[in-house]
């Protein structure tokens, strides 16, 4: 299974542990044997999680997914989450390869008590930005 998904062993172990995945049959040797609805589940599981899905929006896609007589309103709201969730994060990139940019252009090749780059490393009051992570919007400065 973990060969035909992709995915590693242990990953699938935990999938089960967190019930993502249901347990399966086992061979006297012990060994997990997965029939095709297992499989079908890994795989969505799998690229759920490639499209950036946290494990509760999974479980709750997941569980969706087994009623397929209920509404889309409710899958719709959590890819809607998800889209929202990555479009701050590529505004967040953006904010760090501008600056970034800027360190580097400021940077005028001289000695390293000189560098711009470990100055502004080193004072987080020469950005642009008072935080470079994904929790906020930008907040620039003047």
């Amino acid at each position: 299974m973990a060969r035909a998904s992709g995915t590693k062993a242990p990953t699938i172990r935990y999938y089960e542990q967190i019930g993502l995945l249901s347990p399966v049959e086992r061979t006297e040797g012990n060994q997990r044997r997965y029939d095709s609805r297992a499989r079908e589940r890994l795989m969505f599981v799998r690229h759920a999680r490639e499209l950036g899905f946290s494990l509760d929006a999974v479980r709750e896609l997941l569980d969706l997914s087994d009623h397929p007589e209920r509404p889309c309103e409710e899958a719709d709201t959590i890819a809607r989450a998800q889209l929202e969730a990555v479009e701050r994060r590529l505004e967040s990139l953006v904010r760090l390869r501008r600056e970034l940019e800027r360190m580097i252009a400021c940077c005028d090749g001289g000695q390293i008590r000189d560098c711009r780059i470990l100055q502004t490393v080193g004072d987080h009051g020469l950005c642009l930005h008072e935080r470079h992570d994904d929790e906020s919007p930008s907040l620039d400065r003047a």
